[in-house]
């Protein structure tokens, strides 16, 4: 019999749309290896690989090159499949033992919220090739914290523009960047995108854990704590995002698109 494996489309209610993830349901816990090989087989910026625990479910991201440390769309998605097959009662709290600790996921209405750590930025120089790597000249902030460099830009137009080298940008020595700016449009407050080319993910479609510093950076500018937040990527994927302390709360909805077995 072979593992339960989904394909699943994040921060959107439309097929095609969000960030695609990869979901496998496993019996007991895989080699590192084995699931980093299956991450390049699904070649998804992120698969999760999730074990029934006794209070909860153990969950492993990889991309197509590295484990990671945190991942949104990938929860959000694991979160998706486990109420869509009756493993959990609609009204049960989604528990994940990570890497990030303990995560949680509730249905509010319509969406799916995540309670996950936020990841505070602090105000630095730019490394060498970084601004020219992104095509950015004169931003208007950049800033770093545990896993990414942040950079503001002046304009919802010129994040949407942008064109980074792959190549310079995955020769800089962090996980991603994410450039953001305010939104020009009044359904949402701040825009971004996020590019990851050193573990694997040029683009990243729509970026969960990015919004972990995203939700906090705007909350200091706008002196506000609830968002809605849109990453214009080319598919392109919008989230609510509460901040709340030393968390925050990404809510988004899901589609799969589709269920299979791994046979290996």
């Amino acid at each position: 019999m072979g593992i339960p494996t989904y394909k699943v489309d994040s921060f959107t209610d439309i097929p095609f749309k969000g960030n695609p993830a990869g979901v496998c349901l496993l019996q007991k816990a895989g080699d590192t290896v084995w699931m980093l090989n299956i991450a390049k087989e699904m070649n998804l910026s992120e698969t999760a690989f999730l074990v029934q625990e006794i209070d909860g479910f153990n969950l492993r991201w990889f991309t197509p090159a590295v484990e990671v440390d945190l991942c949104g769309h990938a929860t959000l998605a694991s979160a998706h499949i486990l109420w869509e097959t009756g493993l959990l009662s609609p009204k049960e709290t989604a528990r994940f033992h990570t890497r990030s600790g303990l995560l949680t996921v509730t249905r509010q209405g319509d969406l799916m919220e995540m309670d996950f750590p936020a990841k505070i930025d602090e105000p630095v120089q730019p490394p060498a090739g970084l601004l020219e790597a992104l095509g950015v000249s004169n931003p208007l902030y950049v800033g770093k914290n545990k896993f990414d460099y942040i950079v503001e830009v002046e304009s919802e137009e010129k994040v949407r523009n942008l064109k980074p080298d792959f190549t310079r940008l995955g020769a800089i020595d962090v996980r991603g960047t994410m450039v953001t700016a305010r939104s020009s449009f009044p359904d949402y407050d701040f825009v971004s995108r996020f590019f990851g080319p050193a573990v694997g993910v040029p683009e990243d479609p729509v970026t969960g854990s990015a919004h972990c510093c995203l939700g906090p950076y705007w909350s200091r500018k706008f002196g506000k704590t609830e968002f809605r937040a849109y990453q214009a990527s080319a598919r392109g994927g919008s989230l609510r995002v509460r901040v709340l302390g030393d968390r925050v709360l990404l809510a988004g909805q899901a589609v799969t698109i589709l269920k299979g077995e791994l046979m290996v």
